[in-house]
């Protein structure tokens, strides 16, 4: 059965409705019969693509304090070391995750732990990939800590679709490796920062899955 997140359960209730009424119409309206099949399809096409983007499926994480997973399903398109000014204040590992259109935009959280740190950033909403989304863009900036990894870093960040970033992790908050973190509505990138020499399970181009594959461990 497919599961759907809450924050889509607003915006699916309003298409459907939307989407019937205009199949509804269509049939009524339009005396071309090509005409009205076209535009049903369309409209049948619309909705499923809403479904799919705001699936939820469910995932098991491996409760591992050793191990971090990957927060979201998408494409591995950035493995540098970087000057991370936010919060560390110095030199980080930073991965950054992309999401197509297409792929799950459930946050979920890379390890167990307690939240030290979490801040909205107003901004633009240049394309997820641009090199200064990560400093310039809408984002939300969330720091988790545990004793094997000390302080994680990850970041929402906007992309040029994206104009909702959805953040649960609120200070003080114990939260649990795998659960749900947030959600980015249409399109949008996650960056992570970790200690220089981490160990990494990915490479550029990898495409990871949220919530369960591993993506780096101590």
């Amino acid at each position: 059965m497919i599961r759907f997140h809450k924050e889509g359960y607003k915006i699916i209730t309003i298409v459907l409705i939307a989407s019937i009424a205009g199949i509804l119409l269509a049939e009524k309206f339009i005396d071309i019969p090509w005409l009205v099949k076209t535009i049903q399809v369309i409209i049948i096409a619309f909705l499923i693509i809403i479904l799919q983007f705001f699936r939820n499926p469910k995932r098991v994480a491996p409760l591992n304090d050793n191990v971090l997973v990957a927060p979201v399903d998408g494409k591995v398109v950035v493995i540098e070391e970087v000057e991370e000014p936010e919060y560390y204040k110095g030199k980080r590992l930073q991965v950054s995750i992309f999401m197509s259109p297409v792929n799950v935009h459930v946050t979920r959280y890379a390890m167990s732990g307690v939240v030290k740190y979490s801040k909205y950033h107003p901004g633009k909403y240049l394309v997820a990939w641009h090199p200064k989304a990560s400093t310039e863009n809408e984002r939300t900036s969330v720091v988790v800590n545990n004793k094997a990894f000390g302080d994680i870093l990850y970041r929402q960040i906007a992309g040029a679709l994206a104009k909702r970033i959805v953040n649960y992790a609120k200070v003080g908050d114990k939260v649990i490796q795998g659960a749900d973190a947030g959600f980015i509505k249409f399109g949008s990138r996650v960056d992570l920062f970790f200690p220089l020499g981490t160990k990494l399970n990915v490479s550029l181009g990898d495409k990871v899955k949220g919530g369960t594959q591993v993506i780096a461990e101590k």
